[in-house]
C-alpha cells in the first residue's frame, strides 16, 4: 500500500495553506476590482500627531481619525498595550493617506476612515497580525470582507488576540 505524500514548505507548512492564501487574494482582489469597475480612490494625505489607541488617532489640525471596519481591544483591556503599540509602530509621526468609506463619522465625531502607509493597508495590517477584529457595521463597505477574512487568517494562525 502506498503512502500519500504531501508538499511542504522548507517551515513545514502544508502546501494547502499558501494555495488558500493564494487563492483568498487573487478572489478577493480581483472579484473588488472587477466588480467595481475602474474605481480609483480618493485618498487625502495627513500627518500623524498622535496615536491614541491601537485603532484611533490624531493628526495635524486636531482631527481624530477612527480606523473603518476594525475594531481592537480598549485601554485597560487585555492586548490593548500591544495593539496601541504596533499602532504606532506603524504610522506615528508619519504622514497616512486616508480613504473615506460609506460612512464619514462615527456617533463621536471622528471621521473614519481607511489608512495606509507607506504601501501599507494599515486597517489590514492590524487584522492580518492579530491586533485587531473585523468590525462591519455596512457589508457593503468596500473592504468589509477582506477584512472578514484576514481576522479569520489570524484566528487560524493563533495570534493576538486569537492566542488560546
Amino acid at each position: 500500500m502506498r503512502s500519500i505524500v504531501r508538499p511542504r514548505f522548507k517551515s513545514g507548512k502544508p502546501v494547502v495553506l499558501a494555495v488558500f492564501l493564494a487563492g483568498l487574494a487573487i478572489g478577493l482582489g480581483g472579484g473588488y476590482f472587477f466588480s467595481h469597475g475602474s474605481y480609483t480612490p480618493v485618498v487625502q494625505q495627513a500627518l500623524v500627531v498622535r496615536v491614541i489607541d491601537g485603532d484611533t488617532v490624531e493628526v495635524a489640525g486636531g482631527q481624530r481619525i477612527r480606523y473603518l471596519d476594525i475594531d481592537t481591544p480598549e485601554v485597560g483591556r487585555p492586548h490593548a498595550d500591544e495593539a496601541t503599540r504596533r499602532n504606532e509602530e506603524l504610522v506615528g509621526g508619519k504622514v497616512v493617506g486616508l480613504q473615506r468609506g460609506n460612512r464619514d463619522k462615527d456617533e463621536f465625531g471622528r471621521l473614519l476612515r481607511y489608512v495606509y502607509v507607506d504601501g501599507t493597508f494599515v486597517n489590514a495590517e492590524l487584522v492580518a497580525e492579530g491586533f485587531a477584529r473585523a468590525y462591519i457595521f455596512d457589508s457593503d463597505e468596500r473592504y468589509a470582507q477582506v477584512l472578514v477574512q484576514l481576522e479569520q487568517y489570524a484566528k487560524l494562525r493563533n495570534i493576538g488576540i486569537w492566542k488560546q
